[in-house]
């Protein structure tokens, strides 16, 4: 009997040691299944707090290349001419007008006129001047030649020049001992100044209906080849 009833106290007591080892386990492995959960959710929250990479890159991103194009080719003119000067008036130049006939011709029949510039700035000079002859009854037809219709700069002191031929030859002439100049409306902005008496080259010359006035042009030749050709 005592034998037994030994045996069944060691059994007792044993059996209550594992029940409390097995809840001690027990209680420290869900401690630390709390604390790997935790630790997962702070990491994801100081995950889902911190700016992406791609947010920071579009706040700070600069202006495209095709942008800095368009900037750079905005600039028109407006309509202006190259140059970007307002055209001459008669107040910004001083005209005259020489015999361009071999010396001794008689009568004049090729004049140059010449446009100097003698203002304190630059301006352009266009297309051709308007020249009368006497008493005729319009301007002298423009003839064409190898002086361009667009706008040229004078600085001050420079010349522009144009060529006259006042006959054209076998036709009726008249006498003409004086001449008007004026610029014209190149543009057709403004109403054209009124004419200026030109000093003339000789003290009269015959003129006609072939009577023709080539474009303003830079140099000398440009203005008067296409009237020295003229037979």
């Amino acid at each position: 009997m005592n034998a037994t009833a030994y045996g069944n106290g060691k059994s007792r007591s044993g059996w209550r040691a594992c029940a409390m080892g097995a809840a001690t386990i027990a209680a420290l492995l869900a401690t630390t299944a709390c604390e790997s959960g935790g630790s997962d959710t702070a990491n994801e929250s100081k995950s889902s707090a911190r700016p992406s990479a791609t947010s920071s890159a579009t706040a700070t991103a600069t202006p495209s290349g095709d942008s800095s194009g368009e900037s750079e080719d905005g600039g028109g003119t407006g309509g202006e001419s190259a140059s970007g000067f307002p055209l001459c008036t008669l107040q910004d130049l001083s005209i005259s007008a020489t015999s361009y006939d071999p010396k001794g011709s008689d009568p004049v029949r090729r004049i140059l006129l010449v446009a100097t510039n003698t203002g304190d700035n630059k301006c352009d000079v266009q297309n051709a001047p308007e020249v009368t002859l006497g008493d005729a009854k319009g301007p002298a037809r423009v003839l064409e030649g190898d002086a361009s219709e667009e706008p040229f700069s004078l600085a001050p002191g420079e010349k522009a020049y144009a060529g006259l031929l006042a006959t054209g030859g076998h036709m009726d002439t008249y006498d003409v001992k004086s001449m008007t100049l004026t610029l014209g409306s190149p543009g057709g902005e403004t109403e054209a100044e009124d004419p200026v008496n030109v000093a003339m080259p000789v003290a009269s010359f015959p003129a006609d209906d072939g009577q023709r006035v080539t474009n303003w042009a830079p140099t000398e030749g440009l203005a008067m080849r296409p009237v020295t050709s003229r037979s």
